[in-house]
């Protein structure tokens, strides 16, 4: 039996997926399973081992896209899938599981877009406070696959050959020793609706590393965030005292298998609801999230309730959750409202646990 399964787009989204992953492969042990996914998240499921291939479909602009689309398409369609199940139903992905010919293709009822799968499941368009696994994992219904369990059914990324030597390696020259407790801290300002304030992370990682001379943090960041962790270690470098401020670590951009593996290091995770927080839940790291405009009941840590994981959030808000379109109050105050201190509290509760 060949499976063709689809997913595009974000990195948190892919990870959420890995879930159903295994459960198609426990119930077609014996199935040929391919995963059509973009550049940015290829590197989710690369090494997954309950996926035989992976197709990476790279992002193009206008009439190039749906050329290579098109022969993409064709490409699908000569591999004669028996099943594709379509987690993201977007135009894009709609059109390359319809394009696959599968003989089943399972995917959400979407108006303009249903007609292109065989077996449709509502989705409902309201905000819903259930997480983003057990939703795309209503899939999987028709396959006759019972609900989803954290403990046996967790969010997965192995980690890729060699990314942990690099990571020592870099750590090693970075002057971060095997005693040192790691504490890893996610700047994410691409996106306003998700950007907690430069000054509030130079505080947060100030209040760490002045709690305990044992702690390296290190200020990470996604590709378009690198100047904003630069000024979050400037900043914070210029706040602690002289002798303290090598224990904020500078070790540069790390690619998604990177930071994999440097989260098998730590002691700590902090960051915003994002593609980082849940490759973080991949591993048994603990986990200091901040939400803002979505929820913990949509998107947290999918993993094993007994690992470590704190939620910091300002409850009340009406406005929360939103569609991060238009912020009603004009102030994000979802994130802003966040004190650096609360943060910490969480941080101290997190590794005082382990």
């Amino acid at each position: 039996m060949r499976i063709l399964l689809v997913r595009l787009r974000l990195i948190g989204d892919v990870v959420f997926t890995t879930p159903a992953v295994r459960a198609v492969r426990q119930r077609f042990p014996d199935a040929q399973i391919t995963y059509l996914v973009e550049p940015a998240a290829a590197p989710v499921v690369a090494h997954n081992p309950h996926i035989d291939d992976v197709i990476v479909a790279p992002r193009r602009r206008g009439l190039m896209q749906l050329a290579a689309d098109l022969a993409l398409g064709r490409r699908l369609r000569a591999r004669r899938y028996e099943l594709a199940i379509d987690f993201h139903g977007g135009p894009r992905s709609s059109l390359l599981t319809w394009l696959s010919r599968a003989k089943v293709r399972i995917g959400y009822e979407i108006a303009g877009r249903g007609w292109m799968y065989t077996r449709r499941v509502p989705r409902p368009r309201a905000l819903r406070a259930r997480h983003s696994v057990e939703n795309q994992w209503d899939l999987l219904a028709a396959l006759d696959i019972p609900p989803p369990d954290r403990s046996r059914f967790p969010v997965e990324m192995m980690a890729a050959p060699q990314a942990a030597a690099t990571v020592a390696d870099r750590l090693a020259r970075a002057g971060v020793g095997a005693g040192d407790r790691l504490v890893v801290v996610h700047v994410s300002a691409g996106n306003p609706f998700r950007r907690w304030p430069i000054a509030a992370f130079a505080a947060l990682v100030t209040l760490l590393v002045s709690k305990d001379a044992r702690r390296r943090v290190i200020v990470t960041s996604g590709p378009s965030e690198g100047q904003a962790a630069g000024r979050v270690i400037t900043q914070a470098r210029a706040l602690l005292e002289p002798a303290d401020r090598g224990r904020v670590v500078s070790c540069g951009d790390f690619s998604l298998d990177e930071l994999r593996a440097l989260l098998d290091r730590a002691a700590l995770y902090i960051g915003g609801d994002s593609g980082p927080l849940h490759i973080a839940a991949t591993t048994r790291v603990p986990i200091v999230a901040l939400y803002g405009p979505t929820l913990p009941a949509r998107s947290a840590p999918w993993r094993a309730p007994d690992l470590i994981g704190e939620a910091v959030e300002v409850d009340g808000l009406p406005c929360r959750p939103c569609d991060q379109r238009v912020c009603t109050p004009g102030d994000f105050r979802c994130l802003t409202w966040i004190r650096p201190e609360q943060v910490v509290e969480a941080a101290e509760r997190a590794l005082a646990a382990t």
